[in-house]
């Protein structure tokens, strides 16, 4: 029988549950307090905004050219969650910190400050692609920025980056691993066998759960037993917390949260992000398994950059400041394509690199 969803509350359209409200029987534990939306600057809330819409033409762009057949193979689009992305790694730090996701990969590595002519040109299969043209949309990688990847095998991202987690206490770096994957891949085994070994060593790991509802095709109330993804670790006693995904502030403002438990030692903790993609899973993926009443209401009333193009209105931005962005980042766009499609494919020979760490 189909689970029925709970009714939101007229305040709180993503009917959020505040960290604070817990069961008795876990009153006992120590737990993380209550996030506070973010307290942005206009030039940080500006910074945000930029990287988000670079986020969304880039994804435009990339699902134009997989339409003309520059891109191959599987693509993943990121639209409508941009908020996740920017928010929780505008707080990490690029070199110290690491991040690990699945194979929506894209978003996360703009987020990352890494230059949209090489996304681009790995998307297109190119040799300057940032993984040499052969990990195509799904296997983004760089060791530079702390970025281990987009990941295929649904939830194998979340055992990775325990490592990564493992990695960075054992050598005493100070860095925190964060470890994305979505609302599908929480029913996975190997999620929970990672969460046991996190929280027995108490491992720098925020896992980062972006519910956007409907993992492939199947609604989370049809799918998950406990809907609440941000519950999934009490019975390892990893605390969790359920965050607005569609607004960058409260996400960063988690994001701090999240990153000063770690970072004391306490060990993981989960962020379960409520977001929604506006696209289907993939390229190939007509969604008809929502109504377009559904995903028309998000667009109007909860589009993560609409809400910061208010917020930065509000403080002053003025129209035609932001139209002047929106065109400075279209261009960027325009030029990471260009890039890509003139870029020289790889040579026969690479067939063989990469394969393993040494010759044999």
């Amino acid at each position: 029988m189909a689970r029925t969803p709970k009714a939101a509350a007229p305040a709180d359209p993503l009917n959020l549950t505040r960290a604070d409200e817990v069961s008795p029987l876990l009153a006992n534990r120590e737990r993380p307090p209550q996030p506070q939306r973010y307290q942005a600057s206009k030039e940080e809330l500006l910074d945000f905004y930029k990287q988000m819409l670079l986020i969304r033409r880039f994804e435009e762009r990339a699902g134009q050219l997989y339409g003309l057949g520059f891109i191959g193979g599987f693509c993943h689009l990121y639209i409508g969650q941009e908020a996740v992305a920017v928010g929780l790694q505008s707080a990490m730090t690029v070199g110290k910190d690491s991040v690990i996701t699945g194979y929506r990969d894209h978003g996360h590595m703009l987020a990352y400050g890494i230059d949209p002519k090489v996304i681009m040109a790995e998307l297109t299969g190119r040799a300057a692609g940032i993984s040499k043209g052969k990990g195509g949309s799904m296997h983004m990688f760089s060791v530079e920025h702390g970025f281990y990847g987009g990941h295929g095998i649904v939830g194998a991202q979340v055992s990775l980056g325990t490592g990564l987690a493992l990695k960075h206490k054992y050598s005493e770096d100070g860095g925190v691993n964060l470890a994305y994957f979505g609302d599908g891949a929480a029913n996975q085994g190997q999620v929970y066998e990672s969460f046991n070994m996190a929280k027995l060593w108490d491992l720098p790991v925020i896992y980062a759960i972006e519910n956007n509802h409907y993992a492939m095709g199947t609604s989370v109330e049809r799918s998950a037993s406990e809907p609440d993804f941000y519950k999934r670790g009490e019975s390892f006693q990893i605390p969790g917390i359920q965050v607005d995904g569609m607004d960058v502030l409260a996400v960063r403002g988690a994001a701090q949260v999240a990153l000063e438990w770690t970072r004391s030692g306490k060990g993981p903790i989960i962020l379960e992000l409520k977001t929604y993609r506006y696209r289907g899973h993939s390229m190939s993926d007509p969604a008809k398994y929502r109504t377009r009443e559904e995903v028309q209401s998000y667009r109007e009333n909860q589009d993560p950059i609409q809400r910061a193009e208010k917020e930065l209105v509000g403080m002053g931005v003025l129209e035609d400041e932001l139209k002047a962005i929106d065109k400075e980042i279209k261009n960027i766009v325009v030029e990471a394509a260009k890039f890509a499609e003139e870029a020289p494919e790889p040579e026969a020979g690479e067939l063989h690199t990469d394969v393993l760490v040494e010759r044999y």
